[in-house]
Parts: C-alpha cells; structure tokens; sequence
C-alpha cells in the first residue's frame, strides 16, 4: 500500500473512531481523536459556536447515549484528502441525539508522535427534511 493510500486509511480510522465515540456516548474516546489545541466553530441552529471543543465532549457525556436511546443515528464519510502530513474529511451526520442533521469538516494533522488527529471542526446543522 502506498503512502497517501496509508495515510487515506489512517483518516478514515479516526473518522470511525469519532463516529463510534459519539454513538457510544463516549467522551474520553471522542476526546482521543482531537489535538489538545484543537478549534470547533459552527452553526446549531442560529447561534453560532466558536471555541474549543470541550463543550461537545461535555455535551456528548452529559446526554444518554445514542447507543443506549437507540437514535436513528447515521454518520457517512463524504470525501477524504491528504496532502502529506494534513487532511481533510467531510462527514455527514443524521440521527444525531434521534432527529438532528450535520455537516462536519474536519481538518486533522499527524501529530509529532505519528498519529492523525482532529485539529479543527467546522460544523452546521441541516434543517429538518420536509415529512421527517
């Protein structure tokens, strides 16, 4: 396997892996998956959110989990680019907490131990379909 083919794969790991830690309700894996300096800014609703993201761990930990409510929640990975040591991810979300919709871009880094984390996550939430 080549090394961007390699790397491609790393990114979808952590994409997996932040997909599964918010279905489990799992803070401390979620937290996993980003840099300690990393950003989250978007848009819930109207408001906008800018910051770090500890409220959604917080947010994530203080709900019961999707898992466990048996939410209808779908996460798909829309697009993947690496160039080097950055990427680029856009996953689309439903389901989210039973009847929310996202769109995330997130952009990782390869840490200096090697490991692909979250850097930043930019965010809006998609309006409820007609019918849904």
């Amino acid at each position: 396997m080549s090394d961007d083919a390699q790397s491609v794969c790393e990114v979808r790991e952590v994409a997996a892996r932040y997909v599964d830690a918010t279905y489990r309700g799992d803070a401390a894996a979620l937290r996993a998956c980003f840099h300690p300096a990393a950003v989250m800014c978007g848009y819930l609703g109207e408001d906008l959110l800018v910051g770090g993201p500890e409220r959604f761990f917080e947010d994530i930990a203080a709900n019961p989990a999707m898992e466990s409510t048996g939410a209808p929640y779908v996460a798909e990975i829309a697009s993947v680019e690496v160039t080097g040591g950055a990427a680029s991810v856009r996953l689309d979300e439903t389901g989210f907490f039973g009847s929310l919709s996202f769109v995330n871009w997130f952009h990782l880094i390869r840490d200096e131990d090697g490991e692909w984390r979250i850097v930043s996550k930019l965010f809006a939430m998609r309006p409820a379909e007609d019918g849904a």
